[in-house]
């Protein structure tokens, strides 16, 4: 103990005076220091306690892990691109450093930057490693040239700092760009090919990704062009998941095996274990045992080649996982050591986090590490899994054997399905019914015949590779025929919300109960009540009843250039506009489908649709497949597409006009435009605007506006109707105005903002778009008129409740983006 003692005073010292040290290294010696002081002087007594020696052993390690992740998360945010250089057309020259996403429409790949100029002067601090997109556009006729990773180039580009749409249960894209350690992201205008292939010797990551685009392409190459599973082959093979078609996952997502779609921990595990036979095989030959046991040398090539595999399939973490856990099984057997089980699993976890302090912020982490950890834990008492033997002739024997083999296989897809119940709710909202069923014929598919067939069909000669990537792809086709009917059952998914913490606690506890090790049989009773407090997971909050009868909640997401808002009453829902459209991304599936079922909302009464536009209507027709709707009311001429998909769906479809209202819960919806009597089918095609549906929801206390893109006519035909009765009306309330057309100098007239004189506004607008919204005119007319402006892209999605009676305060709105950085009030106005 004082030899520990001794050696952290002294490591930590030496650390605390070196002068190149941070200062959160040099916190965290200090605290060394002080705390091998404490047990230094403790009582010698105490000391010779075992419990001494860990607390203090823990302390020490606890204050290492913070200070290595603080050092983590400081040279990432260091290489943030600076605010200046947003915006403008810069040079870029260096490599292509990763596998990119290549398609027809375009690439996006990681850049590693040696030089950035803006213009003709360099500038010297800039993000070694940005994140491009290549995309043809009509002011660049350059054709996108194919993006080879150790490629070096000279890219003309227009960069910004790493930003993307931020909603509660969405994906995080600057948490993403963070853990991948993206100063920048940017497109590209124009480049030069400088140098084909720039990778040196000792490049063994970035060798490992050219191999890997080298295996994509071959891949490609070998399967029909029509090959509609190539992604999946491509992702069973090395990883890479971007060419399978979001259909296809959400029948591997309804189905449960979404996890065989990928590089699992059995993959690289079989693989090692061939590995191993081979060595096994070879080694065996003549006097070579006597130099290195034929155990240790099969144990180290079964490491290496779950190294080589694991890099090959982009360092993923079950990947990671498996490697790591390989690694420590040959290393205890070349120590002669015989570690336990949970031994092994927190080597491997030890490892992760060490290299990837971001993992636990990803869900195939939690997947991974649980699913392990459930088997290690229910099955530790078993030796049905062991394997068939070999020396025995006997039938019965044999008979029985198989019988327990299968009986603990399905014992362990029981386990890993229970103990991933709270996981799998918590990242997807989901639970699929039919994935035991599912798993019971994929996993033995994949993973005995198509990924098989997909490796070796990769890595032998392009004459053998066809003959074996062409049935490997067949039959991968079939089981998604069996798979995708199995999907449309009614019930094959069971929805819930993001669970609570308390169920997530309960949940856990239960599952320890339910899957504990031992025979089923006994204390049956208790492993069913430990399956009844797995069911609180699925227990869904009553709709919206916090909410009291006239009151109301208006969540204004973080959609970029377009608009989407929920407003909810006590028991009913209206979705006002579904956002933006940009080829297949639309934000009904990126952004409200997500939120919607992280909050557990399967149904919404009423659609409004304020205009024809896509940035307006983009997700409808995703929406429409997903969420059940009561009607929908727009301005919608009579030819637009989604009226017919409403028809053939019988969900009733009201145009929208003035002075239509209606009622819920005590909360009033008033349409104040357009016109009556407008026609849809004689509306301009280029002036959808002008009949923007614009909706005011009110009650007693607040008036809350959603205007669409209506612009400087249909603002004056809304002032006009603003009679002086209904001005008071509205005097008496707190008002909040929606800037209409995202803030555009053709809106916001100043006429209206007299008449209606908000006491607060927002606008849902992209991040830097191209059209320059709000522009700054706007901006300064609230500005001038005292008139706070929030907009998405600063504040994030925006949550604003409303009480109903005028006692009560007026409730804080609750961005999204200052609670990631834990600021509950907005700033200071």
């Amino acid at each position: 103990m004082r030899i520990n003692i001794a050696a952290f005073i002294a490591g930590g010292s030496l650390l605390l005076f070196l002068p190149t040290v941070p200062e959160h290294w040099r916190w965290m010696c200090t605290t060394i220091i002080i705390v091998s002081l404490l047990g230094f002087y403790l009582n010698r007594s105490l000391i010779q306690y075992r419990y001494a020696s860990v607390l203090l052993l823990a302390v020490c390690f606890c204050t290492l892990g913070f200070a290595w992740n603080a050092h983590y998360s400081q040279d990432r945010l260091s290489n943030i691109l600076s605010i200046e250089h947003e915006g403008k057309d810069l040079m870029l020259k260096g490599r292509v450093n990763a596998l990119p996403q290549s398609a027809s429409s375009g690439a996006k790949f990681s850049f590693e930057v040696d030089q950035a100029f803006l213009g003709r002067e360099r500038i010297e601090t800039f993000p070694p490693q940005v994140y491009l997109s290549w995309q043809p556009a009509w002011r660049n006729p350059q054709d996108v040239p194919e993006v080879i990773p150790g490629q070096r180039w000279e890219l003309k580009v227009k960069i910004k700092r790493p930003y993307g749409s931020l909603n509660p249960h969405t994906f995080d894209f600057e948490r993403w760009a963070f853990h991948q350690d993206f100063g920048a992201s940017g497109s590209v205008r124009s480049g030069q090919l400088i140098l084909e292939k720039d990778i040196a010797f000792t490049e063994f990551a970035l060798a490992m990704e050219y191999q890997r685009w080298k295996l994509r392409q071959k891949i490609q190459r070998l399967l029909p062009k029509d090959a509609r599973y190539g992604g999946v082959i491509a992702a069973l093979v090395m990883g890479d998941q971007n060419a399978i078609d979001q259909e296809d996952w959400r029948v591997f997502n309804a189905t449960g095996i979404g996890h065989l779609i990928s590089i699992s921990g059995l993959h690289v595990t079989m693989l090692a274990g061939f590995g191993a036979m081979l060595a096994t095989f070879l080694w065996r030959r003549k006097t070579l045992p006597l130099w290195v046991p034929v155990g240790k040398v099969a144990a180290a090539v079964g490491f290496l080649t779950a190294f080589v595999y694991a890099w090959l399939a982009g360092f993923q973490i079950p990947a990671q996982r498996t490697m790591y856990m390989v690694g420590v099984v040959a290393f205890a057997l070349w120590s002669g050591r015989n570690p336990r089980s949970f031994d092994i699993w927190w080597w491997a976890l030890f490892f992760v986090l060490v290299i990837d302090p971001m993992a636990p912020y990803t869900p195939g982490f939690w997947l991974s590490f649980g699913a392990v950890a459930a088997i290690l834990y229910a099955m530790q008492d078993s030796d049905g899994l062991l394997g068939l033997p070999t020396g025995r002739e006997l039938e019965g024997y044999w008979k029985d054997r198989v019988i327990q083999a299968l009986r603990e296989a399905c014992r362990v897809q029981a386990v890993v399905t229970i103990a991933l119940l709270p996981l799998t709710l918590f990242w997807f909202y989901q639970v699929s019914i039919v994935s035991p069923l599912a798993n019971a014929i994929a996993i033995p598919v994949v993973s005995y015949i198509v990924t098989p067939l997909a490796i070796a069909g990769a890595l032998l000669p392009d004459f053998i590779g066809k003959c074996l990537l062409i049935p490997a792809h067949a039959t991968m086709d079939y089981l998604a025929i069996m798979l995708a009917w199995m999907a449309n059952w009614k019930w094959s998914i069971a929805w819930s919300s993001q669970p609570a913490w308390w169920a997530i606690a309960l949940s856990t506890i239960g599952i320890t109960i339910a899957i504990r090790p031992g025979s089923i049989q006994e204390a049956w009773v208790s492993r069913v009540m430990g399956l009844v407090l797995c069911a609180t997971l699925f227990i869904q909050p009553l709709t919206n009843s916090h909410l009291g009868k006239g009151e109301f909640r208006a969540t204004v997401l973080d959609i970029g250039q377009g608009t989407a808002v929920l407003i909810e009453t006590k028991t009913k829902r209206l979705l006002y506009d579904t956002g933006p459209i940009q080829g297949k991304d639309n934000a009904g599936q990126r952004i409200i489908l997500p939120y919607l079922r992280g909050r557990g909302i399967n149904h919404i009464d009423r659609m409004v649709i304020s205009h024809s536009d896509s940035d307006h209507i983009g997700g409808a027709a995703t929406l429409l497949k997903e969420i059940n709707f009561d009607s929908m009311m727009g301005s919608l001429p009579s030819t637009n597409p989604l009226l017919a998909n409403l028809e053939a769906r019988k969900i009733p479809a009201i145009p929208c006009r003035f002075r239509q209202q209606w009622s819920w819960d005590g909360v009033d919806f008033y349409i104040w435009h357009p016109h009556e009597q407008t026609v849809f089918e004689d509306q301009h095609p280029r002036k959808p605007n002008e009949v923007s549906c614009v909706l005011e929801v009110r009650n007693q206390t607040t008036s809350f506006w959603l205007t669409g893109d209506v612009e400087k006519r249909g603002e004056t035909e809304i002032t006009e109707r603003l009679t002086q009765k209904a001005i008071n009306h509205l005097k008496d309330k707190y008002l909040i105005f929606m800037a209409p057309h995202h803030g555009s100098k053709t809106s916001s007239s100043q006429e209206l903002l007299t008449s209606l004189s908000p006491d607060e506004a927002f606008a849902q607008n992209g991040y830097r778009n191209r059209y320059g919204h709000p522009h700054p005119t706007v901006t300064a007319r609230y500005q001038s008129m005292n008139i706070p402006f929030y907009q998405t892209p600063t504040s994030g999605a925006q949550v604003w409740e409303f009480p109903a009676q005028s006692e009560r305060k007026q409730t804080e709105p609750r961005f999204w983006r200052q609670d990631r950085k834990r600021l509950w009030h907005r700033e200071a106005r």
